[in-house]
């Protein structure tokens, strides 16, 4: 049985119990995380999960709520590797790699520090101290920018990405389905309504969705565009036929107390499934 954990369900705004967007689909004993949000690499410890249990990461775009805590995650996983975990995978669109390679490349951001605890003495012995064995490696990650269609395997699920309609053309969007055994999870990212998204959820158990707000608020501040709120939340897993729909960066307004009530009583009147409003640090077995 697959499970959800809920790392960030919020919006690039940050609240006392939100912000940002990440998850992880646990298939067995895998751990596949889907964008790496503010404190995302705090957030998973929280939940039970290190750093180094996390093989493959794949972003649905590159808004900083969505990969803000990336060099967090890849140091700290590097960090406290002790050279016996699989090289870590990292898929999404473009910038996907350019990112990567600045941050830990040869002349990326971090090249110092990366130096500092590959050689200094202290470092070295802390790293011994975990386990570790020297001389010790530099950082090495598999990465690789994706593109509708393309997709990925590992032991007892495959990831396949699709299309999302967010801010093109500025940047990249990308869906995903995950197909885990006998379950199917679509982590939709941050899209408006599109046949794309509907399609790659066909059938889906579960389908994660951002919802930023009441659909008439959406509708009445211009913000509908580029993102769903309930109705078109609503709609969408109708549409898909998806059992089950987990409610994502939701924002501040959508996400008080009464208000939340009101968005979910909307969103049964149309999609008869089960409804669940995300929350951070949620574990849900699908």
């Amino acid at each position: 049985m697959a499970k959800i954990l809920v790392l960030g369900s919020g919006t690039p705004t940050p609240t006392p119990t939100r912000f940002g967007t990440s998850f992880i689909v646990q298939i067995g004993e895998e751990y596949v995380m889907f964008d790496c949000g503010p404190a995302t690499t705090h957030k998973m410890v929280k939940v039970g999960v290190s750093p180094t249990q996390v093989n493959h990461l794949f972003f649905t775009h590159h808004h900083y709520d969505h990969d803000a805590d990336y060099p967090c995650f890849l140091l700290c996983r590097w960090n406290h590797s002790i050279g016996i975990e699989p090289e870590l995978q990292v898929c999404g669109p473009p910038p996907t790699s350019k990112m990567t390679n600045g941050l830990i490349g040869q002349s990326g951001v971090f090249i110092d520090d990366l130096s500092a605890r590959i050689n200094a003495p202290v470092s070295q012995n802390v790293h011994a101290n975990r386990g570790g064995t020297l001389p010790r490696l530099h950082i090495s990650v598999k990465v690789r920018d994706i593109s509708p269609g393309d997709s990925v395997r590992g032991d007892n699920w495959e990831v396949v990405a699709g299309r999302a309609k967010h801010v093109e053309p500025w940047l990249t969007s990308l869906a995903y389905r995950i197909n885990a055994e006998d379950e199917v999870i679509v982590i939709a990212g941050d899209t408006e309504p599109c046949k794309s998204v509907i399609e790659l959820a066909r059938g889906a158990d579960v389908f994660v969705a951002n919802c930023w707000d009441h659909q008439e608020t959406m509708e009445r501040n211009g913000e509908a565009s580029g993102q769903t709120g309930t109705i078109d939340a609503a709609n969408m897993a109708k549409e898909s036929g998806a059992k089950t729909l987990i409610l994502a960066h939701t924002g501040a307004h959508l996400s008080a107390a009464g208000s939340r009530e009101k968005g979910v009583a909307d969103i049964a009147r149309i999609y008869d499934g089960k409804v669940i409003f995300g929350e951070e640090l949620m574990t849900i077995s699908i």
